[in-house]
């Protein structure tokens, strides 16, 4: 089975991307699991190939992207359960001045009318994280309030800020103490340390050969991480670095022993972490307008993107090559790692990869007892 599933990594590297891991469960037995690749392939934006190339395997940690946004969800949806927040309660209540119609179920259904995406890094080039952050929350409406569905990390990153108001803590301590660490996820977090482990992503000029972003806390990041060449052990996403590292929209890495597990407890309802009952409205349509897909709290249900022939299955994809599929009338749970972006974004087959490992999934469920 690992066989198939290997080809199918082999066929996709270094075409789509220069390291690929992938795990497929059937009722929460890891059936198939391949890496291939290398972490660290090329040093710059014209692909010239590095001297050592570390191999990718099992236990190689990515840059999980846009998937950070489930485990915010998560955070959020488990405060909920305390009482400390309404899905429906205006933010106002925790961050004054925002507008009073934007909702916590509207943030994570991106309905909210806030705008994609703000390069806070480029507008305050000199400012610190918290200077960045207040802006991002004061950024105005520039859409109709309660849909259609519009995508927005500034959104998520509002929802971020929140659970830490909500929670009483920074959103990285919130994500270990009450996801990570009840699932037992030693392998998640932002801001890793285990440089040796860790995927490249992109080739980014304004980081390389540079100091440390100004922006960022002393403890933002890794000291380890390469500042030469691609970025590796540091977060990809601009707007995530700008804050620091940690924000409600990315910032997340993971192996994908550790998604697959997080995958799998949605899958069963949610303990340790949350309720039935919030799992089942976080993976519940509600209603979202205007997208390809249907829109859970925090989480698309049936994207074509992603989820290929498994029709119903909720997920999300990461901007640097990740996926986390996850199918309960099937039984199943997918997860996909790569860094797709590396050395340069806007490369071909990703979507066809994760399609691929989607139906392998299929095929193997179809063969289980």
């Amino acid at each position: 089975m690992a066989d198939r599933l290997g080809a199918i990594l082999a066929d996709g590297v270094p075409r789509v991307c220069s390291a690929a891991v992938a795990l497929i469960a059937v009722d929460g037995r890891v059936a198939a699991a391949a890496a291939t690749g290398e972490l660290v392939r090329y040093s710059d934006a014209e692909g010239s190939l590095v001297a050592e190339r570390p191999p990718a395997g099992r236990d190689s940690i990515f840059d999980l992207a846009s998937i950070s946004k489930l485990f915010t969800t998560a955070v959020l949806l488990s405060l909920a359960e305390e009482g400390r927040l309404g899905l429906d309660e205006p933010v106002a209540t925790w961050i004054p001045g925002s507008d009073r119609r934007i909702t916590l179920r509207r943030l994570l259904t991106h309905t909210a009318g806030l705008p994609p995406t703000r390069r806070i890094d480029l507008e305050l080039p000199g400012a610190d994280a918290a200077e960045r952050m207040a802006a991002m929350l004061d950024t105005p409406i520039a859409h109709p309030v309660g849909g259609p569905y519009l995508y927005s990390d500034v959104g998520m990153v509002m929802a971020g800020r929140l659970a830490e108001l909500a929670g009483g803590a920074p959103l990285d301590e919130l994500v270990r103490t009450r996801v990570t660490g009840p699932l037992g996820l030693a392998d998640t977090g932002y801001r890793p340390t285990a440089l040796p482990r860790i995927a490249a992503t992109e080739w980014k000029r304004e980081r390389t050969g540079a100091a440390p972003d100004p922006g960022a806390s002393n403890t933002a990041q890794d000291p380890g991480a390469s500042t030469d060449g691609c970025v590796r052990g540091e977060v990809h996403d601009e707007t995530a670095y700008a804050l620091g590292g940690v924000a409600g929209h990315a910032g997340l890495f993971a192996t994908a022993g550790n998604l697959l597990a997080f995958g799998e407890a949605l899958r069963l309802g949610g303990a340790p972490v949350l309720r039935p009952e919030s799992v089942a409205e976080m993976v519940r349509d509600q209603g979202a307008e205007g997208a390809a897909f249907r829109h859970g709290l925090g989480v698309r249900i049936g994207d074509p993107a992603i989820v290929g022939p498994l029709s119903g299955a909720f997920g999300h994809s990461g901007f640097t090559g990740t996926s986390l599929v996850v199918d309960p009338a099937r039984r199943l749970a997918v997860v996909l790692l790569t860094n797709a972006v590396h050395p340069v974004r806007g490369r071909q087959g990703i979507r066809e990869l994760r399609h691929t490992v989607a139906a392998e999934a299929l095929r193997l469920r179809d063969l289980a007892p």
